[in-house]
C-alpha cells in the first residue's frame, strides 16, 4: 500500500478508522459487551492511545521510507527497549546475563544498519521512535490491567481495552492527517496522484483490517505474560517477516547486512532462553 500511495500517515489514520469500525460492530452485534466508560477509563487510555497512535504513525512512516526487512531488523531491538521502560516503570531489575543478551542485538542492529541499501536516518529515527513508543504502551498497559482503576468495571478486558484505545487513536491521528497531508483519501485526490484508485482501497483495507487483527491477539497475549515475553515473542516473529519480506520484494541483502540481522536475532533467541530460564526459577 505504501509503495503504491506515498502517505503513510493517512494510511494509519484510515487503519485505525477501519480498526474502529470492527469494535464499534463488535458491540453493536452483540458479540462483545460493550464496556462503561466514566473519567477514571478515559483517564486510563487516553495515554495508551497517544503512544499506541505514535508507534503506529512511527511504524508507516519507516516502512514507507525504508525496506520492511530493514524496519523490522530494527525493531528487533523492542527487549532492550522493554527492560528499560519494565525497570523506569515497574521497578523489574535485569539480571546480569539479560542485560549480556542485549549486547549481540544492539551490535547486530548497528551492523545491518552500516550495511543496509536503503538506510536513511528518517527511517531508521521512526523505527527507533516505533519501539520506544509500542513498549510504552505494552508496559504502562500492563500496569493499567494489573491496577485497581479499571478491575470491576462492566465489560472491561483485554479485548475492549484494545478496542477503546483504537478509537481513541483514530480521533487523536484526524488533526495529525489535515496538518501534514490534508485530506488524502478520497477517490479524486487518488486519480489525481495517478495510483489504480480500486487497488489502494483494497490493499489499504487488508493492511487495516490484518494489522487490527494481528494487535488484538497481540493485546490478548500481553494480558497474560510480562511485557518482556511479550516482546521476545515479538522479535521471533520479525525472523518470518524478514526472511518473507526480503523474498516477496527481492530486497538486496549483503553479507555484512545479513550477518548483522543473524546477530540481533540471535541475541533475540540468546534473551528468551535467559527470560525462560528465569522464569522457571522463579
Amino acid at each position: 500500500m505504501l509503495k503504491a500511495y506515498t502517505f503513510p500517515i493517512t494510511g494509519t489514520f484510515v487503519q485505525f478508522g477501519i480498526g474502529s469500525c470492527l469494535a464499534l460492530t463488535m458491540w453493536l452485534l452483540r458479540f462483545k459487551k460493550a464496556p462503561q466508560i466514566d473519567a477514571d477509563v478515559v483517564k486510563g487510555v487516553l495515554p495508551l492511545a497517544v503512544v499506541h497512535m505514535l508507534g503506529n504513525l512511527l511504524t508507516n512512516l519507516s516502512l514507507g521510507a525504508v525496506s520492511v526487512s530493514f524496519t523490522h531488523t530494527i525493531k528487533a531491538m523492542e527487549p532492550f527497549f522493554s527492560v528499560l521502560l519494565s525497570w523506569a516503570f515497574l521497578g523489574s531489575v535485569p539480571s546480569a546475563p539479560l542485560l549480556v543478551t542485549l549486547v549481540p542485538i544492539v551490535g547486530g542492529v548497528a551492523l545491518a544498519s552500516l550495511s543496509e541499501p536503503t538506510f536513511n536516518w528518517t527511517g531508521f529515527a521512526a523505527a527507533m521512535g516505533s519501539n520506544l513508543t509500542f513498549q510504552s504502551r505494552n508496559v504502562l498497559s500492563k500496569k493499567l490491567m494489573g491496577g485497581k482503576s479499571l478491575k470491576g468495571r462492566g465489560g472491561m478486558d483485554n479485548i475492549n481495552l484494545f478496542s477503546l484505545i483504537t478509537i481513541a487513536a483514530f480521533f487523536l491521528t484526524l488533526p495529525v492527517v489535515l496538518l501534514t497531508e490534508g485530506v488524502r483519501f478520497t477517490p479524486a485526490a487518488m486519480a489525481a496522484a495517478g495510483v489504480d484508485v480500486g487497488l489502494v482501497v483494497q490493499r489499504t483495507f487488508l493492511a487495516g483490517l490484518m494489522f487490527h487483527a494481528y494487535q488484538q491477539v497481540s493485546y490478548m497475549i500481553l494480558s497474560k505474560v510480562s511485557p518482556v515475553t511479550h516482546s521476545v515473542g515479538n522479535c521471533v516473529k520479525r525472523v518470518v517477516v524478514i526472511v518473507s519480506s526480503v523474498l516477496f520484494f527481492r530486497t538486496p541483502v549483503s553479507p555484512i547486512n545479513a550477518a548483522g540481522t543473524a546477530l540481533a536475532l540471535a541475541g533475540v533467541f540468546a534473551y528468551s532462553r535467559v527470560t525462560a530460564a528465569k522464569g522457571k526459577s522463579e
